[in-house]
């Protein structure tokens, strides 16, 4: 049932999405119907696959995964012996579909099957063109997302991360603002650019494990190509193959100063595609340095770790500073995930217990907050036509509704003890403190940014919310049949982030108690035993 589970939400959306793209023209207003319905039994998989984790880790240990499902898929080369049933292969390679949820995936796989119902239902009055297309791509998206968290084969991981390129260019070219061409080719073109350098680190890693285990046949294993670059390849080269996983990685987090196709593609993308670049796609960048990097070049990691500190405390405070000067606030909102993602890193790349564990957390948060802030500016957008800060305000007194629900969410994204977003700035910020790889320095420049977004983030919601009413002329625009405050979907939308953000703030062990022993075994361990090698060998020791 688990196997199902995991295999209807990898392929389900995919199957669904040739479905809707092959409609009928009469029959395309069944389309969002049908995609919503696609979508809640994402979101019922996900609900089944989530309690089944700390059973499995009971009987299995913190490596235990759900839904495993191992098979060759692709096997190119040499087939030993002279009937065709030999199954023996040489001189060739493997790609395996092996997929399967542990404890670091698993909340961002919850996380998924959450937002992509809600972003499907989000677009109901917002999308009135081409619809079959704009819901087939968002389909197709939603698997390779899927695909993403749950591949445990680094090559087809690589396939799906980037199969997300396709659906999101598309989405943000065709559906998104009057700059979305040059927005989509903008992230496309980064987004592209960096995969190949992390594709070239991919087939040498996996060339060099074949040559050190003297194998004719490349494979691409997650757990068996970990084994060998930790003990097997040299200092220079994790260096090296920590730079390839950056290129890829640092783009889609992204990462100060690789940051510069983001702003654009999320003023320009529709509010879906927002969400879940926010909720979910910038995601894949943090995942892919936590579940690769990390466990797999720990020596290149530790090398590394002071620049990326660095990085992290810079991408902070200036996505704090952009957004204190926006008068756009989905551009404001957009800045502020180069800052939040800078958190993330900082205490990942801390490389202490509760710095992995805060980052695992804040990116499930910053899902959450940021995703749900997309979705309310994008209600307002249907109504006025305008994101202005100036040309916006008093809100509150229009919006009562809508106003709850802004301010919710700002106090989660800058972090209000009760509401999720503090747990997991907390926990990062004590990691940067303590670190012995960064230090007290980082912890106090990243703790700024708390300071800084605390105070653009609360200016925006006193202009749009407070103060005089201001309208621009001719509005609300009841046109699409939208009424001055939130209709009852859009509160049935916004709710569940809403209920998530008060309770992961009162029980973050609801993600934690799973999470911390797999982060121990599979990714400290790793980094620890690659820090006494390198200090037994300056030592002296043989």
């Amino acid at each position: 049932m688990d196997v199902l589970a995991l295999n209807l939400l990898i392929f389900l959306p995919l199957v669904a999405a040739v479905l809707v793209w092959t409609l009928p023209e009469r029959r395309e207003s069944l389309a969002p119907k049908l995609a919503l319905a696609v979508g809640c039994v994402v979101l019922f998989a996900g609900a089944w696959l989530w309690p089944r984790l700390p059973a499995a880790m009971g009987d299995r240990g913190a490596g235990a995964l759900v839904g495993e499902l191992k098979a060759d898929w692709i096997a190119v080369g040499n087939r030993d012996g002279t009937s065709e049933a030999a199954t023996t292969l040489t001189n060739g390679f493997v790609l395996r579909f092996h997929v399967g949820l542990d404890a670091i995936s698993m909340p961002l796989i919850a996380l998924t099957a959450l937002l992509v119902p809600l972003s499907i239902w989000c677009s109901f009055t917002a999308i009135r063109k081409r619809q079959r297309e704009y819901y087939a791509w968002l389909l197709a998206l939603t698997t390779g997302m899927f695909g993403v968290f749950a591949a445990r084969d680094l090559l087809l991981f690589y396939v799906f991360f980037e199969f997300t390129l396709v659906p999101l260019y598309f989405l943000i070219g065709v559906w998104g603002g009057p700059e979305r061409r040059y927005a989509a080719n903008k992230f496309f073109l980064f987004t592209f650019t960096g995969s190949v350098l992390t594709f070239a680190g991919i087939l040498y890693l996996a060339l060099r494990a074949a040559q050190i285990d003297h194998c004719s046949v490349i494979d691409f294993d997650l757990l068996r190509l970990s084994a060998l670059s930790l003990k097997q390849l040299t200092t220079a080269e994790q260096s090296l193959l920590f730079l390839a996983f950056f290129a890829g990685f640092a783009i889609k987090v992204p990462l100060f100063p690789l940051h510069t196709w983001l702003p654009l593609a999320h003023t320009e993308a529709p509010t879906a595609g927002s969400v879940l670049l926010a909720g979910v796609l910038l995601k894949l960048g943090t995942y892919g340095f936590l579940r690769f990097s990390l466990p797999m070049v720990p020596a290149g990691t530790l090398e590394w770790a002071r620049v990326m500190g660095g990085l992290a405390v810079a991408g902070i405070i200036y996505g704090a500073l952009c957004c204190w000067v926006q008068r756009d606030v989905k551009k404001l909102v957009a800045y502020s995930s180069v800052s939040h993602l800078a958190f993330c890193m900082l205490g990942m790349f801390s490389l202490v217990p509760v710095g992995l564990s805060g980052s695992v957390l804040y990116m499930v948060n910053h899902g959450l907050s940021t995703g749900a802030l997309f979705l309310v500016v994008g209600m307002l957008y249907e109504r006025y036509h305008t994101r202005d800060l100036d040309a916006l305000g008093g809100l509150a007194r229009q919006m009562p509704i809508l106003a709850f629900f802004f301010v919710l969410f700002v106090l989660s994204s800058i972090g209000l003890p009760g509401l999720n977003g503090f747990v997991s700035e907390f926990a990062v910020l004590l990691a940067a403190f303590n670190s012995e790889v960064l230090g007290r320095w980082y912890g106090a420049l990243g703790a700024t940014g708390i300071l800084l977004g605390a105070v653009y983030m609360l200016y925006a919601t006193g202009k749009l919310l407070f103060g005089p009413v201001k309208e621009p002329a001719g509005t609300p625009d009841l046109s699409a049949g939208l009424k001055r405050d939130l209709t009852l979907r859009e509160i049935a939308i916004l709710t569940p982030i809403a209920i998530l953000v008060v309770v992961l703030g009162i029980a973050p062990r609801l993600v934690t108690d799973t999470l911390d022993p797999a982060l121990q075994t599979q990714v400290l361990a790793r980094v620890q035993e690659a820090s006494a090698l390198a200090a037994a060998v300056a030592g002296g020791a043989p």
